[in-house]
């Protein structure tokens, strides 16, 4: 495995007013293995890669078992609702329930009081396959999450709630103020 570079910066920036956000990281002395973004996605990616390793007895990858999840825990009903929850654009998700609904766990079923609505049904095999996805989470997530305090898992997932929240206002208030190349891995 390979080591990751510390940053340089011994302290972050103080901020300039009060409320202001602190500038933790500088373009100068930026150090990629130290970025949120990359931290949270090589978080994410080992933990997906995990979950479809686990899951593969069952025949679901990936991108399967999140929909057939979501679809049992009643996130979703539609297609589009389901897109949505997924973050797919709506061909993607078609392509996605063809192969699901081609491997028997769900079914699409045309809405009696709206006949433009087709409705997400999950049949007894994709409730059975749904049912077990918890558990394999649970296992996964336990073990990343080893050597934690209860306090300390409390405190991360307020951390992360913060992070999510940051980003939902940046998404929903800011334009873009500089644009550069770089492929949708960039944290």
């Amino acid at each position: 495995m390979k080591a990751s570079k510390k940053s340089t910066r011994s302290s972050p920036k103080p901020a300039k007013a009060a409320g202001a956000a602190n500038e933790f990281y500088c373009a100068g002395d930026y150090v990629l293995e130290d970025s949120m973004g990359y931290l949270m996605r090589r978080v994410l990616g080992l933990v997906a890669h995990e979950v479809e390793r686990r899951l593969e007895a069952s025949d679901l990858t990936n991108a399967q078992w999140v929909p057939l999840l979501k679809l049992f825990m009643g996130l979703a009903s539609t297609g589009a609702e389901l897109a949505r929850e997924c973050q797919l654009d709506c061909g993607a998700m078609t392509r996605l329930l063809d192969r699901l609904e081609a491997k028997g766990l769900c079914r699409r079923v045309r809405s009696v009081e709206d006949r433009r609505v087709v409705n997400i049904e999950l049949t007894e095999a994709g409730r059975e396959a749904a049912r077990g996805i918890p558990a394999v989470l649970c296992q996964i997530q336990n073990a990343h999450l080893a050597g934690f305090s209860v306090e300390e898992f409390e405190t991360l997932k307020g951390f992360l709630r913060r992070i999510l929240d940051n980003a939902q206002i940046q998404t929903q208030t800011l334009a873009p103020t500089q644009t550069i190349s770089g492929g949708p891995d960039a944290p």
